[in-house]
């Protein structure tokens, strides 16, 4: 039988990954609150999309497209063309639609069926993070549609696709005021308020509260706050959020570096 060369071949004393995970029994090692997991983002690597991203944040795996501007629906046309360098009143600004879908194996201890209430709020969160910074009023009676699909659930579940959304927006040049990066964090249950930043999956599972900041990093103005469960005193959330905040802070020159290279591949790829 011929090789298959599309394969590769793992080695012969290999061991399976769950050898190496904690048991349910045993206490997470310490680690810094403040570290990042390892980040890959592309943009543009879907050719049927008008804009794309791809986001890798350490367990989390989404993948993004956008499309428009269209038309909105039951909309007519007119208004301020946004060639003339104006803007729509507010009352015919166009608008954006985010819709958020994961994959049936992103997690394979999830049993929740797809389009249930879950992902219909993991869909509005981005949404109304995203509107302050996209210049909605350059697209008068017409709509921008972006769809996220989470490939794979690490922790940070709803950070990651907002920042996956706003790179592309921007690889399809939409026009907006800044981008929006987002930032995980959990706080672990004990009487001390510690905050971890960027959780995985199963610090989120032991968490007593949980919070996803949105900022737009360049303006330094925030684009959403979403918090659940108890995070203790005023004072612990404030201090969540400008954890949150440096976060976003060391993300936002990996993803402008990444829709630099975006930029760099299609020119050099334009016809002479």
């Amino acid at each position: 039988m011929p090789a298959d060369h599309r394969r590769i071949r793992v080695p012969e004393e290999s061991q399976p990954q769950q050898l190496y995970a904690a048991g349910e029994g045993e206490a997470p090692a310490p680690r810094d609150p403040a570290r990042l997991r390892p980040v890959y983002a592309r943009a543009r690597l879907l050719s049927q999309a008008k804009g794309s991203a791809y986001l890798e944040a350490g367990g989390p795996k989404v993948l993004c497209a956008e499309s428009g501007p269209r038309q909105a629906e039951g909309g007519e046309r007119g208004g301020c063309p946004a060639r003339a360098g104006c803007e729509a009143p507010a009352a015919l600004s166009g608008r954006l639609l985010c819709d958020f879908r994961r994959a049936p194996f992103s997690d394979r201890g999830r049993r929740a069926p797809p389009g249930g209430g879950e992902e219909r709020e993991l869909a509005r969160a981005p949404q109304e993070s995203l509107e302050p910074a996209v210049r909605l009023g350059r697209y008068p009676r017409a709509q921008l549609e972006v769809w996220a699909l989470l490939l794979g659930d690490g922790g940070s579940a709803l950070a990651a696709p907002l920042t996956a959304a706003a790179l592309a927006l921007a690889a399809a040049g939409v026009e907006m005021y800044d981008l929006v990066v987002g930032c995980g964090l959990s706080r672990a249950p004990g009487p001390a308020p510690a905050w971890l930043l960027d959780p995985t999956l199963l610090e989120e599972e032991r968490a007593a509260a949980g919070l996803s900041v949105a900022l737009m990093t360049v303006l330094k103005q925030v684009a959403g706050l979403l918090g659940s469960g108890e995070g203790g005193p005023n004072e612990s959330w404030a201090e969540a959020v400008h954890l949150g905040f440096e976060g976003c802070q060391r993300l936002y020159p990996v993803l402008q570096q990444c829709l630099v290279r975006a930029a760099r591949r299609r020119g050099g790829a334009a016809p002479l």
